[in-house]
């Protein structure tokens, strides 16, 4: 059963960032899901519902919009369990995401945007309209789902206070439907208030304006394309209390953070992944860690999927040669 392989990922100490920061840095690697990425728990907490609760039939169609990690998972699930899937995904989507959509069997719409509900031509819009409008089919709705926070609460946030022992002390995560760094935060709360949970999104995205309890402002420019963080909106699976803060990083320097990176310990990461690591660099004063501490940084994906749009492209290099960055290590 797929249910038995989603989570009990590993917690690895990362060496070489320990040694840069001063402080004990482990990484969570979410890409040893079956489906390779955090999605799969999130999936696998709304598919089993539905099913469960009858809110689709047998041989029926999953439907959900999706950057595409939210999509694989929830294609590879349905595929497993004998279900149909039928993804919409922003223009921006790489194409190692949509190459493992066609693998896992799903139908495919590529949509303008991904800015919510009400806004037509978006992900969010055309996939509920297509459920709406087609029989035995069921609308996950990752960013109104309850089962997405509830997912990382119920294995996520446990399994990060198992395997420190409770000595976690930060955690450090991309933000895109707000359920991962929700759920996580919520249960390690419960076990020690003071832990630190920060989040990362693009520049010009609105978490940040959400969590201060400030006005979005109506004239913000586009925020910088990091494919799976960042939002025009604030979904429902995103809980304010359970976020200490959230730092805003540049698409350039995460770009050029995924590569140095790469350079320094010859492992791929994944874009959020690269913006976790870029705040750590762009903001490493405010965040004044301390030899104690014990800083866990979120990897929701692997460094794989975003091959020709990170490391294999020529216009990425000359963007970063042209930028003149000093080298981050």
């Amino acid at each position: 059963m797929i249910h038995s392989t989603i989570g009990n990922t590993p917690l690895r100490k990362d060496d070489y960032l320990s040694a840069k920061y001063n402080t004990t840095i482990l990484v969570k690697e979410e890409f040893h899901n079956p489906g390779k990425s955090s999605k799969d728990r999130a999936a696998w907490f709304m598919v089993e519902d539905a099913i469960r609760n009858k809110k689709i039939k047998e041989g029926g169609t999953f439907v959900e919009a999706s950057s595409g990690n939210t999509g694989i998972s929830i294609a590879l699930i349905a595929q497993e369990l004998g279900y149909k899937a039928k993804i919409f995904v922003s223009a921006s989507c790489s194409d190692e995401k949509i190459a493992l959509l066609e693998s896992y069997g799903a139908s495919i719409e590529r949509c303008d945007n991904s800015n919510g509900l009400h806004v037509f031509n978006s992900t969010q819009y055309l996939a509920q309209a297509y459920a709406a409008n087609h029989d035995n089919t069921y609308f996950t709705n990752q960013y109104y789902n309850s089962n997405n926070i509830k997912a990382h609460y119920r294995t996520t946030g446990p399994e990060l206070w198992e395997q420190t022992n409770g000595a976690v002390t930060h955690v450090i995560a991309g933000v895109g439907t707000g359920g991962s760094i929700s759920g996580i935060g919520r249960f390690l709360k419960e076990q020690r208030r003071s832990i630190k949970i920060w989040g990362v999104e693009p520049l010009n995205s609105v978490y940040t304006f959400f969590l201060n309890q400030q006005p979005i402002p109506e004239d913000l420019p586009k925020f910088d394309d990091i494919e799976g963080i960042g939002r025009t909106f604030i979904p429902g699976s995103f809980d304010r209390n359970a976020v200490d803060r959230i730092f805003q990083v540049e698409r350039l320097v995460s770009l050029h953070a995924a590569i140095a990176y790469r350079e320094s310990t010859d492992e791929l990461v994944g874009f959020s992944s690269a913006a976790v690591l870029a705040a750590l660099e762009t903001h490493r004063n405010e965040m004044k860690f301390s030899e104690d501490d014990v800083v866990v940084l979120f990897f929701p994906d692997h460094g794989d999927r975003y091959l020709h749009k990170i490391y294999h492209s020529a216009e990425v290099k000359q963007l970063i040669l042209a930028a003149n960055y000093e080298p981050l290590s």
